[in-house]
């Protein structure tokens, strides 16, 4: 029987041991896509206790503890940072099987040094060590992204923020990393939202352009793509519940716009038509410029109504939405590609049940001019554990080309969350390391080493132009 989490954990095999050690386990990492806070970066800032940097905007932690029947005081309301510990500890001491589990074992033995197991009996005794640490100067938060091996953040950034706190990190000479912001304009194609003029208000004002047509927003948006374009943006993200292709005439979407700025109704089909529009103008201006478009869908957004009411979004009550057809996103592609102005794109479906679908469909848009332009972006959200992260890699190498895939993303508010790329790391050599182990590939280690480490880092590297 193996150790739990000993320096071989989830390695299986010889060639998946020499694979991780040899070659994946010191390489840097590059996190292409959370949603950490750059203020906190940029101010360096020290947490108090683990339940600040550990439970605090963790919606994977709440949903686990709410099936475990914790009142939700301990969750997200009023009991104090210990009682809340407490009853994280409990929770997690019988979730077998979730990668919460070892995610939070392996943040324990790597910031804190703690080889044991978090329990009810080991609580206090985990408290304080990690208060302790905490404490340290060695545990502020740009401390842990350099502990980490962190070589470049991209975080992410609705158009009209100031990315004032990018520019106070980016002239610090003190601080090497590359924190860089990400472009996000959700809330500038969104139109069904009830603040959508309001929000339309100070996207004017930002970039000095008054919104009063089709035009005008356009307009407003290159603005903003400039302004984030010269503090050395270079990646996109966008999140839909699936992905839309309902094509129609210019004059139709200049009628639909006109229409929303009366603030007149509009029908499921005019809303799916404006956004279809938005993106195919979005995605040849980010053609233009270099960058990469980040496609993210197939989440059913804040199921509980109740709960939703009381807490707000990204409070654990979003599911797998079971919608998204193949036809649309490949028309999406398509429409594009067909001026030439399809940009690099990375696409992530919530469902992994898409994990074929996406693989067939990107190897329609590759071309020689990036490895691996069209992406399937890594097991996202409630596929990243071992299951879903072999399943999608699996998937990538049989109907794609796994080595030239850009790796993994933390997808965290949690500056404790580098570590999951480690647990992807391992999931990776040991799945090379048994298809070598199984007579499938030669244990050529100079082919193997590269690829490892193409995925790890390098790639990456290549594809974002960092």
């Amino acid at each position: 029987m193996k150790a739990f989490l000993d320096q071989d954990f989830l390695l299986s095999n010889d060639t998946a041991v020499t694979l991780y050690h040899n070659y994946a386990s010191k390489m840097p990492i590059v996190d292409y896509h959370c949603h950490i806070n750059p203020k906190e970066i940029a101010l360096d800032r020290k947490y108090d206790n683990i339940t600040q940097v550990w439970l605090g905007g963790d919606h994977y932690k709440w949903r686990l503890m709410r099936s475990s029947g914790v009142e939700e005081r301990y969750i997200t309301g009023d009991a104090t940072d210990w009682e809340k510990f407490e009853k994280w500890a409990n929770t997690l001491s019988k979730a077998i099987g979730n990668p919460l589990y070892h995610w939070s074992h392996l943040e324990l033995q790597r910031y804190f040094d703690y080889h044991g197991v978090l329990n009810k009996d080991t609580a206090k005794e985990v408290w304080e060590l990690c208060n302790k640490k905490l404490a340290d100067t060695s545990m502020s938060v740009r401390s842990i992204i350099k502990k980490s091996n962190v070589t470049h953040i991209c975080t992410t950034d609705d158009p009209i923020d100031t990315l004032e706190w990018h520019a106070q990190i980016d002239q610090d000479s003190t601080f090497d990393v590359k924190v860089l912001p990400a472009w996000r304009p959700d809330k500038a194609m969104n139109l069904e939202n009830s603040e959508y003029l309001d929000y339309l208000n100070i996207l004017g004002e930002v970039s000095n352009v008054t919104i009063n047509d089709f035009a005008s927003l356009k307009e407003a948006i290159r603005q903003r793509l400039k302004y984030f374009n010269e503090r050395n943006c270079c990646v996109s993200d966008h999140a839909f519940d699936y992905i839309m292709y309902v094509p129609a005439s210019e004059d139709k979407i200049i009628e639909i716009f006109q229409k929303r700025l009366d603030n007149q109704p509009l029908s499921q089909l005019e809303i799916l038509q404006f956004k279809t529009a938005f993106m195919l103008f979005i995605g040849k201006e980010y053609h233009k410029l270099g960058w990469v478009m980040q496609l993210h869908y197939g989440c059913k957004r804040n199921n509980n109504t109740l709960a939703f009411n009381k807490l707000g979004p990204d409070t654990g009550y979003d599911a797998i939405n079971n919608y998204a057809p193949s036809s649309q996103m490949a028309d999406f592609l398509n429409a594009l590609n067909n001026t030439d102005e399809l940009p690099k794109t990375i696409i992530y479906s919530l469902n992994p049940t898409d994990n074929a679908t996406i693989d067939s469909i990107i190897g329609c848009f590759q071309d020689s001019s990036a490895v691996g332009k069209i992406q399937h972006g890594s097991a996202w959200w409630f596929n990243d554990h071992n299951v879903g992260m072999r399943d999608h890699m699996t998937s990538l190498a049989n109907l794609g080309y796994l080595a030239g895939f850009v790796g993994m993303l933390t997808d965290s508010r949690s500056f404790l969350s580098y570590p999951r790329h480690e647990y992807f790391r391992r999931i990776l050599c040991d799945l090379l390391g048994c298809w070598v182990e199984n007579g499938e590939y030669p244990q050529d280690y100079n082919s193997l080493g590269e690829i490892v480490q193409d995925i790890c880092y390098k790639n990456a590297m290549r594809y974002f132009n960092f």
